[in-house]
């Protein structure tokens, strides 16, 4: 094309040279030699079709070039394209894996509360799928989370992370962690809710196994060392007893006789006390074995006889005991041993209740014992007429004496049967509670399992 520019602009200017441009074009005579004109305008034409052919040729090729070079360009595009979204899909994917497979529960916020991410594990606790809760408020979605409106606000407002701790005790405990997301619109706080029932009570078993054992040593030191004092006490009682019963005393002969035996009562119910240390000392070694629950709970009864009795009040054996127990009861898998101290801290229970009411031949002391079957259980009740219990009192009964809760408690430590909750609740996987009123008095249920 540059090429016929420049032919023109130098026809052009050989205006000026040349006078005639078309005198070759006429004959002598000045006509016009047609055939002449026809030959070299038809040979002028099929020059510039042949020049423009040609240009239209190197234009078609490069633009077949550049057509394929976009499309060598478009399917290197299309690739990478491709292959990235291949990766972040892989990656994505990843993360959801990641997201699903862990063994919290993982919940995404909004600025306005609104539920925008929500795990497999979510999915399991709640019963709910995440297409169904999406964009719902989370305490519509899910009104069991122990969370307030308020904590979620004040991470969102801070921006500072939430570390929160929920327990019921024997139940469950979980640990909830709140964090905020910087620099991000569709997910403002992002909630882990983390079970740790199983971790916490693995340890407080650990713990209580430790207490237990150094308790079994110092309960069995302190047994040995009472039944020192009280062998002593024994051997002078004695020697006194027979001093006196040879000596000529008069009327006072009869009283001291009587405060020698108060004496002697007193040591033996020392030696019932360091006795009962000894078995408490050796129940944590005890393997879980097949026992019926009647002879075990007689041998409590016939523990607590020796072990209870107030000098100016109530002796534990002149209690009127009622056993009620079913006929052919089934075994249970149990700590024998255990179990025993359960039902002597009951006996326990009971007798300074009955102790702390005044008596008369109307109304005397007794303590109700029914041990039946229910369905898939073995039911045990313990039911005695005594002082009852006010009702911030049967909820602080079963909490152990140092809590921190029990600090201010109105509870009496001879009352307190936290120990035997565990033992109930914990290692026999059963339930234990009280009720009380003046009318119907106190009884005490427990339900162990057949299997």
């Amino acid at each position: 094309m540059r090429q016929l520019l420049l032919f023109c602009a130098l026809a052009c200017t050989s205006f000026g040279v040349r006078a005639d441009i078309f005198a070759v074009f006429r004959e002598e005579d000045g006509s016009t030699k047609w055939q002449y004109v026809a030959n070299t305008t038809a040979s002028v034409l099929i020059l510039t079709l042949v020049i423009v052919l040609a240009f239209l040729i190197r234009a078609h090729w490069r633009a077949v070039r550049s057509n394929r070079a976009l499309t060598e360009i478009k399917a290197t595009l299309e690739d990478r394209v491709a292959r990235r979204t291949a990766v972040l899909q892989e990656r994505e994917a990843y993360i959801a894996s990641i997201v699903n497979s862990m063994p919290v529960m993982l919940i995404g916020l909004n600025q306005e509360l609104q539920i925008t991410q929500w795990n497999q594990k979510a999915e399991e606790i709640t019963g709910r799928p995440f297409k169904d809760v999406v964009g719902q408020n989370l305490w519509t979605a899910y009104a069991q989370i122990t969370l307030t409106q308020e904590q979620v606000k004040t991470v969102l407002a801070t921006g500072e992370t939430l570390n929160l701790k929920h327990t019921q005790r024997g139940q469950y405990t979980f640990d909830i962690t709140l964090y905020p997301l910087n620099n991000q619109q569709e997910t403002g706080i992002v909630i882990l809710i983390s079970d740790v029932t199983k971790q916490v009570n693995a340890e407080n078993k650990l713990a209580e196994r430790d207490k237990v054992s150094a308790m079994g040593e110092l309960a069995s030191a302190m047994a040995y060392d009472i039944s020192l004092p009280i062998n002593t006490i024994f051997a002078r009682v004695s020697s006194a007893r027979q001093e006196i019963e040879a000596a000529e005393l008069g009327d006072v002969k009869e009283f001291l006789l009587q405060e020698v035996e108060t004496v002697r009562q007193s040591a033996h119910q020392a030696t019932a006390i360091a006795q009962n240390l000894l078995q408490l000392a050796s129940s944590h070694r005890d393997s879980k074995q097949l026992a019926d629950v009647p002879p075990i709970m007689d041998h409590s009864i016939e523990l607590a006889s020796g072990l209870f009795s107030d000098a100016n009040g109530l002796t534990f054996k002149h209690i009127n005991i009622r056993r009620n127990y079913a006929d052919q009861l089934p075994q249970i898998p149990c700590y024998p041993a255990e179990l025993a101290q359960v039902f002597v801290r009951l006996m326990r229970n009971a007798f300074y209740a009955l102790n702390a009411k005044s008596w008369d031949d109307n109304n005397k002391p007794w303590i109700n014992i029914e041990i039946g079957e229910f369905y898939d259980s073995l039911w045990i009740k313990v039911e005695h007429n005594g002082k009852c219990l006010s009702p911030a009192e049967q909820l602080e009964i079963f909490q152990p004496f140092f809590s921190i809760e029990s600090q201010t408690s109105t509870c009496p430590v001879e009352q307190r049967l936290s120990y035997s909750y565990f033992i109930i609740t914990d290692h026999h996987r059963g339930q234990m509670a009280v009720t009380s009123d003046e009318q119907n008095g106190t009884c005490f249920n427990i339900q162990l399992a057949l299997s």
